[in-house]
């Protein structure tokens, strides 16, 4: 015994040594248990051992990409996966807010992994065979502990990578993006008979296709989950919405005739206007989800001019009509033809209101209107669109026979030659502008044409009950010009007189207007316009006088030019007068203009 002693004391140094204690009673027995325990064992390890290495059927507690298959063959375990992993379903949320879960919230988009063209690039068959040997081959006593630890339920994963079917992710993410995408729904409206339907507003959303691609194909790819969970950021897309309120500042007493859009040639529909509770509009708003369509009770009013009516009776008529002779230099000619080009189809619908400055813009020669004697200060000069007054007082002319609403006009400085006096109406960039508005129901539209030296504009609209419009003058005052002489010390004395400046007799004209009804009879008659004409007096430069002893004639005195009061008769494009009326002026004759 001293041997076991002395390897006692070398394992436990500075022990003292004891005396071996006597076995214990029955320890025969004890071993022999031991001795079966251990027998036992050693054939359970052993058959275990059989079992692991001769079972022809995955270990339990074994998944391939998440799909059990413990206790399955490969040729089972192929069967679930070719009904399983296609059927996992991709699930996309967008905009994650902080701190709130995805549980219970319904995905913004989902689809199959069959649907995003997944697939394993060895197939199915070896997804399954490959994890089955490896469980297999890793020795025979690693793989009796694996199979062990299988059946203590420690779980052992296989991941097999997944392929893409370019054709079919393209398919899949262009449907995503459809679903994923959505416009925005501005708040919109709809009047029926005695309700008002509201579709209150829905924010759109954009999903970048290239990151809704990236993001899907690195969750997926490597998925070992019945759901795959793709979080996305999306662009909101803002709506428009209105309060009940402002809905109601809109449509309350506001009705809209159908109208004309001239850039797309088309008829823009009516609207009705409506009353009804903004109280009770806020709350059905307020309870109503986005999108959502709400109907209230509304007290509606009915459009004067449907799409239908407007669409039979569109620029039916002539409404007005003015001619005017064109005459001048090439560049007033010019400039006259490009200023009634410009304006010519311009539409004008109910309540709008015309400018002439506003629709010709600025004269410039860059624009093609070239210089042409123009009124600058009292004298006349060459200036760049010079003669183009001559479009907007025929077309005053034209708007005053079509009894639209004059809202903005001014007279000539002195008495225009083309048309009758008290109807011209004169123009300046930064300056006097024409304007007028259309007062009918019904669209109204320009139109202009040069032919033969004349200028034609005609008002075109819808002339619903026949009436039609006379225009007539009456000079109320007349301030005849003088004749100024003035030495110019430039000339050579004995030269002839030269007319510096032409004179201008001086007029104040009201003009009047007289509404027909189809038969014929007087339904108004009233004061449109007063005209004041400024007179220009006829300035003469003279020689200096010859000095005395020069041997030069002295030059008789001139006596002073005198001014014509012959008549001429009214330019012809304004109609003749009827019988006058006792409360209707004559129309006087006008006089002639040196």
């Amino acid at each position: 015994m001293e041997p076991i002693r002395e390897a006692e004391m070398q394992t436990q140094p500075g022990k003292r040594l004891a005396e071996a204690p006597n076995p214990p009673k029955g320890g025969k027995s004890r071993k022999k248990v031991v001795e079966i325990i251990a027998a036992v064992v050693v054939v359970c390890f052993c058959a275990c051992c059989m079992l692991a290495n001769s079972r022809d059927t995955f270990f339990p507690h074994t998944t391939i990409n998440g799909v059990e298959v413990g206790g399955l063959t490969v040729e089972e375990a192929q069967s679930r996966l070719e009904a399983e992993i296609p059927q996992r379903v991709c699930k996309i949320y967008l905009n994650k807010q902080e701190g709130v879960s995805l549980e219970g919230r319904e995905p913004d988009a989902s689809i199959t992994f069959a649907e995003l063209g997944l697939f394993p690039e060895s197939g199915y068959e070896a997804m399954a065979k490959s994890p089955f040997i490896l469980q297999q081959g890793k020795g025979y006593l690693s793989t009796t502990l694996t199979y062990v630890e299988s059946l203590l339920g420690k779980d052992t994963g296989y991941n097999s990578s997944l392929y893409w079917d370019s054709q079919k992710l393209d398919q899949a993410i262009s449907k995503l993006s459809s679903v994923l995408n959505v416009e925005p729904l501005d708040m919109a409206y709809q009047l029926n008979d005695h309700s008002l339907q509201i579709t209150t507003a829905r924010d759109g959303r954009s999903v970048a296709d290239n990151e809704l691609r990236r993001t899907i194909q690195n969750v997926v790819k490597n998925s070992s989950e019945a759901e795959a969970v793709v979080e996305l950021p999306a662009e909101v897309l803002p709506a428009q919405a209105l309060t009940a309120q402002q809905l109601y500042d809109r449509l309350h007493g506001e009705m809209k005739n159908a109208s004309y859009d001239a850039a797309t040639d088309t008829i823009v529909p009516e609207q009705a206007g409506a009353e009804f509770d903004v109280s009770a509009a806020q709350a059905a708003l307020d309870a109503a989800a986005p999108g959502d369509t709400v109907t209230l009770d509304a007290t509606i009013e009915v459009p004067q001019v449907t799409s239908d009516q407007l669409k039979a009776v569109l620029f039916r008529d002539v409404l007005g009509e003015a001619k005017t002779h064109v005459s001048g230099s090439a560049g007033r000619i010019g400039n006259v033809k490009l200023s009634a080009q410009i304006i010519n189809g311009l539409v004008l619908n109910s309540g709008e209101t015309f400018s002439y400055n506003g629709s010709v813009g600025k004269r410039t020669a860059d624009r093609g209107f070239k210089p042409a004697p123009a009124y600058v200060k009292g004298e006349t000069v060459d200036e760049i669109g010079g003669g183009i007054c001559q479009t907007s007082s025929t077309l005053y002319l034209a708007c005053l026979l079509s009894n639209l609403e004059i809202t903005e006009r001014y007279a000539h400085r002195y008495v225009p030659a083309y048309i009758a006096w008290g109807m011209d109406a004169t123009v300046s960039w930064g300056g006097p502008d024409y304007k007028f508005t259309n007062n009918t129901l019904y669209p109204v539209k320009i139109v202009t044409k040069y032919e033969k030296g004349y200028l034609t504009v005609q008002i075109l609209g819808t002339n619903v009950d026949g009436t039609y419009v006379k225009m007539s003058n009456e000079v109320l005052s007349k301030t005849p010009w003088e004749t100024i002489y003035q030495e110019d010390p430039t000339m050579a004395p004995g030269s002839p007189d030269v007319v510096k400046v032409t004179p201008y007799t001086g007029y104040k004209v009201n003009s009047y207007q007289t509404i027909y009804d189809k038969d014929g009879k007087v339904i108004d008659s009233h004061f449109e316009a007063s005209s004041n004409y400024k007179v220009r007096n006829k300035v003469i430069l003279q020689a200096p006088a010859a000095q005395p002893g020069s041997g030069t004639a002295e030059i008789p005195a001139v006596t002073p030019d005198t001014p014509s009061d012959t008549p001429v008769p009214m330019e012809p494009t304004v109609p003749a007068e009827p019988a006058a009326s006792p409360d209707l002026p004559v129309e006087p004759e006008i006089p002639a203009e040196p």
